[in-house]
């Protein structure tokens, strides 16, 4: 099965449907990662602070793919925003995923209480290395839309990608908003909102008037809004499931019933941007 691409404002393009490995163990990431290509996803999405990215490069070398058949995204560290740490963090992913150069390099959240409130220099440094060939594109991730604008503003270069939490509990369509005026791509991390939509009436009566599961119609919904989504399961099975998503669709008024489940901040299941702080000891 093909999996459609979103155009990205830097000339590539991203696989619209890709596997994450957020809070898959390390010892088993390897396993897990190998049975995801098997299946036959090739958009991987891991981070530095995931403690993961060996079991991951790990599994492409096990695969033996080619390169150009596999997207591979990784996270700067909460604790490496000072542009030295940003060089040689990147150098030590790179090695431990077994590669010269990642598809996507993204901070993964803007701290904007640490670093003397300075992410724009991590940004800087960021397209550093895209310039030299380590990261083909390079994002962020958890950007308020005054954080895209800080960054664009001060340096002239728009990311490519924001990976924020999106989903119909939580469809964040101020920060959709933003990355839409600039031509940012959205991708929605918590897709389905760690399970907690699976359960919603509305889901499921979409779900059972297309022969569909909750998770399937959910991340359908992602899909024909032009997000980017990653899910992750350790079950073979699931990550098939996850896999079929290109055989139906949400007619509009099930896309509007969806979309109306937005609960707003009160939807939100992980930290805020505004006040995320936490670096890894």
């Amino acid at each position: 099965m093909t999996v459609p691409t979103i155009a990205l404002n830097d000339g590539t393009s991203i696989p619209q449907l890709g596997f994450g490995v957020f809070q898959v163990e390390p010892d088993r990431t390897a396993e897990v990662v190998s049975d995801a290509l098997e299946v036959g996803y090739r958009h991987l999405d891991t981070a530095q602070m995931y403690r993961n990215e060996q079991g991951v490069g790990d599994a492409i070398k096990q695969a033996g793919l080619p390169r150009e058949e596999l997207y591979v995204t990784t996270k700067l560290n909460n604790g490496f925003h000072r542009p030295d740490d940003v060089r040689r963090s990147m150098d030590e992913s790179l090695d431990r995923l077994g590669l010269d150069r990642v598809d996507l390099f993204l901070i993964h959240w803007p701290l904007p209480t640490k670093y003397d409130g300075d992410f724009v220099s991590t940004w800087r440094a960021m397209v550093e290395l895209r310039d030299a060939g380590k990261a083909t594109s390079v994002g962020v991730s958890n950007f308020q839309p005054d954080h895209l604008d800080r960054i664009i503003d001060e340096t002239g270069v728009v990311p490519a990608v924001n990976q924020v939490e999106v989903h119909p509990y939580f469809t964040n369509e101020a920060v959709r908003a933003a990355n839409l005026r600039h031509g940012v791509a959205t991708e929605a991390w918590s897709p389905i909102a760690q399970g907690l939509v699976l359960g919603d009436a509305t889901v499921e009566k979409i779900a059972a008037d297309l022969g569909r599961t909750p998770a399937q119609v959910t991340l359908r919904w992602h899909l024909q809004r032009g997000d980017i989504v990653f899910p992750k399961s350790n079950r073979v099975e699931r990550m098939r499931e996850n896999f079929e998503l290109f055989d139906f669709e949400l007619d509009e008024d099930q896309m509007r019933d969806l979309t109306a489940l937005d609960r707003g901040e009160s939807g939100r299941t992980g930290a805020h941007p505004d006040t995320m702080d936490w670096i890894p000891s």
